[in-house]
């Protein structure tokens, strides 16, 4: 496989992972403001799980993958590049806490706001945009 090929593969998986990491939070910002609503909240839980398992979390997995296969194979460790793993690593434990957050809902746990949920779901955002200027500028390299 071509460095171009599986730069596009991480690409487009990553465009996958993140769909996820910005839709999941938004459906618990909805799913936060039902009140009686049995069925509703059913329907929710539906949405999430299938999100999340279905969507985001093999999106996430291959994306970590693809990027690490592009490090390991080409071995273009510049400091950008540990800085950009950091911001992944945080990306992960989102992606974990998404799935906490998850398990509660399913279990009728949660314990936060609609409002929460908002502000919870502006973090991948804070991500995204230093990790694109890394990859495009790559800083620090040489």
């Amino acid at each position: 496989m071509s460095f171009l090929t599986l730069k596009a593969l991480h690409i487009i998986l990553m465009v996958t992972w993140f769909a996820g990491l910005f839709y999941l939070p938004r459906l618990y910002v909805y799913h936060a403001m039902l009140d009686n609503d049995p069925q509703g909240h059913e329907r929710f839980k539906i949405m999430e799980r299938k999100l999340f398992w279905g969507i985001m979390t093999p999106g996430g997995i291959l994306t970590v993958v693809t990027g690490l296969a592009m490090v390991f194979i080409y071995h273009d460790m510049g400091v950008w590049l540990h800085i950009k793993l950091s911001l992944v690593l945080l990306l992960i434990i989102y992606h974990i806490w998404c799935g906490k957050l998850l398990h509660d809902f399913k279990y009728n746990n949660n314990h936060h706001s609609h409002v929460w949920y908002r502000w919870f779901n502006e973090f991948p955002v804070i991500i995204l945009i230093p990790v694109v200027f890394l990859v495009i500028y790559k800083p620090f390299s040489g």
